[in-house]
């Protein structure tokens, strides 16, 4: 039997066990340790954010994030409909309300000028969202500076959720630190990983201290533990920031790998008909953290989940792109503003195999599915 080719697995090398090595030796095991405070510098340097709190989870970063804004219970906070439902649950921790927005074709991530009709309708009956939750879909930057121009306009705090995106670029510059808070996963499918971790940034360094102390169970200065407030156990431990320092030396060469897995299945399947490619936006660069594409099944011969079951049947894992969130049971009450480009995307679109530690013959080995369906079909 054929090895399993997965979606997108960790890829883990030598520098990141060294430093792993070095925790143990120092006994450095907590919550909290040099590696936590380094893995911090480190990632505002690859960034080119100001401040930085190394958490347990991206959801946990986008809990404190919208706690830190301010958002209480009834309020209305906008997201992206096209993204995994960790962008929008931490509203729901909070009391509050998630009103979702459409797509553009463009990027597939949150559509500027809906998110602009948008705000002017709901300022005109004077319930405007108390936050916009951006999300950076599939190592793809949203066309930022018109939604944080709409945002500013309302005086409405931006949100990131560069969860998907680290590494990418936005007119020269890291998405996640264009708002007043972004976040950053490091989940074991990302582009590089702490096992599981995340990271909350902002120029503002108030906005990192509170976070750090409500990560950790918002304990007061003092001798004894004291609390006047509810934290949570949301730090990253010293270990895995370890891991992450040693990935954060590697992650231009994981963007290398993923693009150029995209490079090979474009040229491979690039010119068959009814297959599109997520595409990349011209302000700036994406990770192709996924290879994404989307299935016209009357032009290719099958439709969307036949091509994900027959590689499926060869061992090679494929996934739907996210389902949109308007859609998703759990939601069904909430409000949602726009067409029908999300859901067209979530109908046809798939995720190939896209991790950094794939070789050509796995890449190849999926194209070759792929092409034997559309042979088939047109036979």
């Amino acid at each position: 039997m054929a090895k399993p080719i997965l979606l997108s697995t960790p890829h883990i090398g030598d520098r990141e066990l060294e430093f792993v090595q070095e925790a143990f030796d120092t006994n450095w095991i907590a919550p909290v340790g040099p590696h936590v405070d380094a893995f911090e510098q480190e990632f505002c340097e690859v960034v080119g954010a100001s401040h930085a709190a190394a958490l347990s989870s991206g959801t946990a970063a986008l809990h404190l994030a919208l706690q830190l804004t301010g958002i209480q219970r009834g309020d209305e906070v906008f997201c992206s409909t096209l993204t995994f439902i960790a962008s929008a649950s931490p509203i729901t921790y909070l009391g509050a309300k998630p009103v979702f927005i459409d797509s553009d074709r463009t990027t597939w991530n949150m559509n500027p000028e809906l998110l602009r009709e948008t705000l002017d309708k709901k300022a005109k009956i004077g319930k405007l969202p108390k936050a916009v939750i951006l999300v950076h879909l599939y190592g793809q930057s949203a066309d930022i500076n018109p939604i944080l121009e709409a945002c500013n306009h309302y005086e409405i705090p931006l949100i990131e959720d560069a969860a998907e995106s680290l590494g990418a670029t936005y007119k020269g510059k890291s998405p996640g630190t264009f708002g007043r808070i972004g976040i950053f996963s490091f989940n074991g499918n990302k582009i590089i990983t702490t096992s599981g971790g995340g990271m909350l940034v902002s120029e503002d360094p108030k906005i990192v201290e509170k976070a750090r102390f409500l990560a950790t169970q918002a304990r007061d200065q003092a001798p004894h533990y004291q609390h006047t407030e509810i934290g949570y156990n949301y730090r990253l431990s010293n270990v895995l920031a370890g891991i992450g320092r040693g990935q954060l030396r590697v992650l231009e060469d994981r963007v290398n790998a993923r693009r150029n897995n995209f490079a090979v299945y474009q040229q491979a399947l690039g010119n068959l008909p009814g297959i599109e490619f997520m595409p990349e936006a011209e302000f700036g660069r994406s990770t192709r953290w996924l290879t994404c594409l989307t299935i016209n099944p009357e032009a290719f011969g099958a439709d969307r989940e036949q091509v994900r079951l027959t590689l499926s049947k060869e061992q090679i894992e494929a996934r739907p792109v996210w389902k949109p969130l308007h859609l998703q049971p759990v939601f069904s009450g909430c409000e949602y503003f726009g067409g029908t480009v999300a859901e067209e995307l979530f109908n046809h679109g798939l995720c190939l195999p896209s991790g950094s530690n794939l070789t050509r013959e796995d890449l190849d080995r999926v194209s070759k599915v792929i092409l034997e369906i559309h042979q088939q079909v047109k036979h």
